[in-house]
């Protein structure tokens, strides 16, 4: 067994691109799950000798794509598998406006993407892998906005919250199985991304938290996707993964 399998959502740019360059090895074997194909990650890959796989979807029609990842991955030889991890990094923040103001797209978009495709894709990953004697790992990259809450981010902050306590139902699950997967819904901190931008450029009116936000930046208090990469990878190969199935890397 010499292949690290890693399967992870939103890369093609932001943290979920960080991670997958930081995971480029000739023993590891990437799926990478993105709105659009990245044509850097690609280069990059070439450059570093990488098993890359991309395919481009739409996370908020979450089925056929867990239909998908279940047939690709039943494709692959479980013996030769060292280790298989799903990294459910996707996420979507919608318009920032009090609820009441909401586009009902975007609101259920931001349910689907954040909460019901890590659900899908981690069933099918779970079913799918459940007879492989590697190592199994699923991490749910959170937020600190899932464990408080923050006028106009009812449906990111739902979404999150949502994220966490499946998680938490989740790790029940698996530590019944002879061979468990290890589960973590993991806070990243504050990354400067566009998700960042998004927030500090809302208007005031409609956003109360703005000034903090754009305070954030100002201060230098945000962290690259580079480093916090980094740091997200590190406490995923710790020990102790997933003996806290909610965590913050900070801690």
């Amino acid at each position: 067994m010499t292949t690290h399998l890693y399967i992870i959502t939103g890369a093609s740019r932001g943290l979920g691109l960080a991670m997958a360059q930081q995971l480029f090895s000739h023993r590891h074997r990437l799926l990478c799950i993105s709105r659009q194909v990245s044509a850097g990650l690609t280069d990059a890959a070439c450059q570093a000798g990488a098993d890359l796989t991309q395919w481009p979807a739409d996370l908020a029609d979450a089925v056929p794509i867990a239909d998908r990842l279940e047939h690709w991955l039943a494709a692959q030889s479980g013996p030769d598998i060292a280790s298989a991890t799903l990294i459910n990094n996707a996420g979507v923040i919608p318009g920032i406006v009090p609820l009441r103001a909401a586009e009902r797209f975007e609101l259920a978009r931001a349910l689907r993407v954040g909460l019901e495709a890590p659900m899908l894709l981690t069933a099918a990953f779970l079913k799918t892998t459940q007879a492989w004697t590697a190592t199994r790992k699923v991490l749910n990259i959170s937020s600190g906005l899932g464990r408080r809450p923050m006028a106009s981010q009812s449906a990111y902050c739902a979404a999150k919250a949502g994220l966490d306590h499946f998680t938490r139902c989740l790790a029940q699950d698996e530590a019944l199985q002879a061979n468990g997967a290890r589960v973590c819904a993991l806070a990243p901190g504050i990354i400067d991304t566009d998700m960042q931008v998004q927030l500090r450029n809302a208007a005031p009116a409609s956003f109360p938290d703005q000034p903090n936000f754009a305070q954030l930046k100002q201060t230098g208090q945000l962290s690259s996707p580079q480093d916090t990469a980094a740091r997200v990878l590190a406490y995923l190969q710790r020990a102790d993964f997933g003996s806290q199935p909610v965590a913050d890397v900070r801690i």
